[in-house]
């Protein structure tokens, strides 16, 4: 079975949690992506009624209305349930997100989540948090070189996202720079201290927030909770 039908298994077993009425938040990304279009189809069916998605992403929003899933925006109600994709997947569920751009929408629409379910493949799955992937930090625009030698002095090792000629722009108006998280770094009071970073929007650490993972493997889809 190719991973990209995995993918779409795992966002599969995570809609059934899905129920009528309930306000969802809509991930963001390519396994995100497949959860949208099943709740779409779902609600198109009749299987689920009165459905309601907050997008972390404009790229969700759009994909929401189009297969039929009304869109409200984020406020202070807590959403019965989010569904979204990782970059990387500790043992505990820990979380690097945001290699997709969209991780300050995601934590913020992410945190009200009654319920926040994780689905990925099986590449995604770590020992320690930045083994595999680079660590999205989100930055005012302003200033940013000078946030960029303040986030140095925490992780000097990293860079300035930018894919081309200029630098990567984030549904924000923000920038991203992705850094290297050191082997045996303290990811908690990591986090505390790029938060406390000035220019730090924020990050893509998304520590104790997810209840449960479906990750995809060439044997099927497995159902993880935190070790």
């Amino acid at each position: 079975m190719d991973l990209e039908a995995l993918k779409r298994e795992a966002a599969l077993r995570a809609v059934a949690l899905v129920k009528s009425g309930d306000r969802v938040g809509l991930g963001t990304g390519s396994t995100a992506k497949y959860a949208i279009e099943e709740i779409g189809r779902k609600l198109a069916s009749g299987e689920l009624t009165g459905v309601v998605g907050v997008a972390t992403s404009e790229a969700s929003d759009t994909l929401a209305r189009q297969v039929g899933i009304p869109v409200e925006p984020l406020d202070p109600r807590p959403l019965d349930i989010a569904i979204d994709g990782a970059d990387e997947i500790a043992p505990n569920l820990d979380l690097i997100k945001g290699l997709g751009g969209a991780l300050l929408r995601e934590k913020l629409t992410e945190v009200q989540a009654r319920r926040f379910i994780v689905i990925a493949d099986h590449t995604k799955l770590v020992q320690h948090i930045g083994e595999k992937s680079a660590l999205p930090i989100e930055i005012a625009r302003f200033g940013f070189l000078s946030t960029i030698e303040r986030l140095r002095a925490v992780l000097p090792a990293g860079r300035l996202r930018q894919p081309g000629a200029q630098p990567y722009v984030t549904d924000n108006g923000n920038y991203i720079f992705d850094a290297q998280i050191p082997a045996g770094t303290d990811i908690a009071a990591l986090e505390r201290q790029l938060k406390g970073t000035l220019g730090v929007v924020d990050t893509g650490l998304f520590l104790g927030m997810a209840e449960r993972a479906f990750v995809a493997a060439p044997d099927g889809v497995t159902e993880l909770t935190p070790r």
